[in-house]
């Protein structure tokens, strides 16, 4: 069984870490940075306070150990998640990823864990805003009685939402963590791109403001199994198992995998591998080291037609019009 941490403990280890490396980056008087913990893993969190009550956090990280992280009952703030990469199993919330992201109002958080598993590359952009900042910023906006009631919950327990990761959102937290800028200009535009992803947010919750209901759990090993499975498919777009064979690799069921893509990664097992066959399409016609039907080839496509409509369908346009650099 795989060891539970509370905060006390996690902040006691951080304590005792040595100073972190951080060759690769830049920080200005309103970062810091924390080590994680040798014995746990490597990597680090960097944290900005960019306004009073308004934070940021990098996480980069990669560990050693399988532990639990727990965390008691507290006052949340709004809050937005993205992984750029791994994955975050908590036990409140559906398995966030790299294409399911997480939005919180203010109000009461329950008690929960976090899962950390041994090998795990976490890359994570995180931001809290204090209820009082938008109010005190943004107290002639109107929002609709339903969405401010879901959105400011006070001593009552917090509603959260999980959007689907789109490129607008992948695009805001590349730039928050690559800031072209240095000290207080770099501090002004964190805080502008801060709120523009809080506004992107806001406006997707407002045309669907229902919180999506929180979908089954998978348990670790499954988890751990379902991204074996993408990393093989991943590996062999041309010739891709079948998917009792890629079931049999990774010891589950058929019916899990047909299960668990899709909470676990927003999409079926076919979706998977078809998204990967065009992305990777699309690079090697970039390239310009192939012809058409070469590329189609070698993604596993034996049918023309059907390739360049399934290209197309995905971004747009031909994959002749991509190797004109359209796309």
């Amino acid at each position: 069984m795989s060891l539970i941490l509370n905060q006390a403990d996690w902040e006691k280890l951080l304590q005792q870490s040595s100073k972190p490396q951080t060759n690769n980056l830049v920080l200005d008087d309103f970062e810091i940075v924390e080590e994680i913990p040798g014995f746990w893993g490597q990597g680090y969190a960097r944290y900005a306070e960019l306004s009073p009550g308004v934070k940021l956090e990098f996480t980069d990280c990669k560990y050693n150990q399988d532990f639990w992280l727990k965390t008691p009952a507290h006052e949340h703030p709004f809050q937005i998640m993205i992984l750029l990469s791994g994955y975050s199993n908590c036990t409140i919330h559906p398995t966030f990823s790299e294409v399911r992201s997480y939005f919180s109002g203010s109000g009461i958080s329950p008690p929960y864990m976090n899962e950390c598993q041994t090998g795990q590359h976490v890359v994570e952009v995180n931001v809290e805003i204090e209820p009082e900042v938008l109010e005190s910023h943004f107290l002639d906006l109107q929002f609709s009685s339903t969405l401010q009631k879901q959105l400011y919950k006070g001593s009552d327990c917090k509603v959260s939402f999980y959007p689907t990761v789109t490129p607008a959102m992948r695009s805001l937290a590349h730039q928050l963590w690559n800031a072209p800028y240095r000290g207080a200009v770099k501090q002004m535009y964190l805080q502008a791109k801060v709120f523009e992803l809080f506004a992107l947010y806001l406006d997707l919750i407002s045309n669907d403001s229902q919180p999506t209901k929180s979908l089954p759990r998978l348990k670790p090993k499954t988890i751990t199994a379902l991204h074996q499975a993408k990393d093989i498919l991943t590996t062999q777009l041309e010739h891709p198992p079948s998917l009792t064979e890629l079931a049999r690799q990774v010891e589950v069921s058929d019916r899990t995998l047909n299960r668990g893509f899709p909470i676990l990664f927003n999409t079926t097992v076919v979706g998977y591998l078809t998204q990967q066959r065009l992305e990777q399409a699309k690079m090697l016609l970039r390239e310009e080291k192939h012809s058409v039907a070469e590329v189609a080839t070698k993604v596993g496509y034996s049918n023309m037609g059907h390739f360049s409509v399934a290209f197309k369908r995905r971004f747009g346009i031909t994959p002749r019009q991509c190797v004109a650099g359209k796309v």
